[in-house]
């Protein structure tokens, strides 16, 4: 107990005398020792690594998961090492909803159809979004942040160590110079000598000390200077980690736009409900907008052109096909024809028609058909 006593006693007035002798230095009134320019640049290099790294470590963390409560909790199960628990993620949870939904309002119709579909497209995302996250924490997340707490905390370490050598090292230059300031007074003035003790040990006493203190000094800031020209091995290892992250975004957005591609045929082979009514069709094709006045006359003159036309319109010689109705379409006026699910007709396109719709004949009857409700067969 004794000597721990001692020992904290000692430190506490080595870490006073260190914050005096610092402060001195701040105001000018103590001289430093100077690093070279060279390792002055790896120290800041370093620092300006350790910075850009940190801020670059945090900002990914918040893109891959932006949840502040979610990051938490798996910071908390890092520490405790321990796995975090394996629950839907936002993509995933949607997906079942949405299909819990198609489930409830029926598979068999429109709505529920989609539903059905859309949801195991979100379900899939939702998978490919797991995977990346997977991936991205330990090609690149992991490595970041085992530079911030393995290496770097070595090298703060180090550095710490190194400044603590160079205030003793600046000390004891303090106290040879003060023995000698001594020592030439005495050699002035012999009554200034008894006041004090043998001038000439005192002084071989400090320049010992200070060659003791230079030599540790030089042998932290090779360690350090080691330990700090390492930084360039460390950013070829992030810049490796780098390519890897975008290698796993390019693969992740690669794999989204192949799932939302595949939804979009699927979807194409189901009724669109905005498509089966011609005043829809006028709404949504920019021809009318709020606010904006519609002539009367051109209204009147598109529906009798379209009413016209289509018991005008004759089968060309060639480009007809035959179509599979998938669902019941009931006619919104006479120049539309209504369909009945499974029946087969003939379908073709005239010039001028909406891409939407196509001319269906079903012996003497002849009408516009949403292409939606049909599946073309040849």
């Amino acid at each position: 107990m004794d000597f721990n006593v001692k020992k904290f006693a000692s430190d506490a007035g080595v870490f006073f005398t260190r914050a005096v002798q610092f402060t001195g230095e701040k105001l000018g009134q103590s001289e430093k020792t100077e690093l070279d320019a060279h390792f002055e640049n790896l120290l800041s290099r370093a620092d300006s690594t350790k910075n850009w790294t940190e801020k670059i470590f945090r900002q990914t963390e918040v893109l891959l998961q932006p949840n502040p409560s979610a990051r938490i909790e798996e910071f908390l199960y890092e520490k405790l090492d321990r796995t975090v628990p394996s629950r839907p993620n936002n993509g995933e949870l949607l997906g079942q909803y949405m299909q819990d939904a198609a489930k409830d309002f029926g598979v068999g119709t429109p709505y529920g159809s989609t539903l059905m579909h859309v949801g195991d497209c979100e379900r899939r995302l939702g998978s490919a979004h797991r995977e990346f996250l997977q991936t991205s924490a330990i090609s690149f997340l992991t490595p970041l942040r085992n530079f911030l707490e393995g290496d770097w905390r070595t090298i703060s370490k180090e550095r710490r160590l190194l400044e603590n050598r160079r205030l003793d090292l600046d000390s004891c230059k303090a106290r040879l110079k003060k023995a000698k300031l001594a020592e030439s007074k005495a050699a002035v003035s012999p009554s200034y000598a008894r006041l004090r003790l043998p001038l000439p040990e005192e002084v071989d006493k400090a320049e010992h000390e200070l060659r003791v203190a230079q030599t540790e000094f030089d042998r932290q800031a090779e360690v350090t200077r080691l330990l700090l020209e390492g930084i360039s091995s460390t950013h070829v290892n992030h810049l490796r980690c780098l390519h890897e992250f975008v290698e796993a975004q390019t693969a992740y957005y690669k794999q989204c736009h192949l799932h939302m591609q595949d939804l979009k045929k699927e979807l194409d082979r189901f009724p669109n409900a905005f498509a089966g009514k011609p005043g829809h069709s006028m709404a949504s094709d920019g021809s009318s907008s709020p606010g904006k006045a519609v002539d009367p006359l051109d209204v009147a003159s598109t529906v009798e052109t379209d009413t016209l036309k289509i018991e005008e319109v004759q089968a060309p010689a060639t480009g007809t096909r035959k179509a599979k109705v998938l669902y019941d379409y009931d006619a919104a006026d006479t120049s539309e024809l209504s369909l009945l699910a499974d029946e087969l007709i003939t379908v073709y396109t005239v010039p001028g028609m909406d891409s939407d719709w196509l001319v269906g004949e079903r012996g003497n009857q002849k009408g516009k058909v949403p292409v939606t409700y049909l599946e073309l067969l040849s």
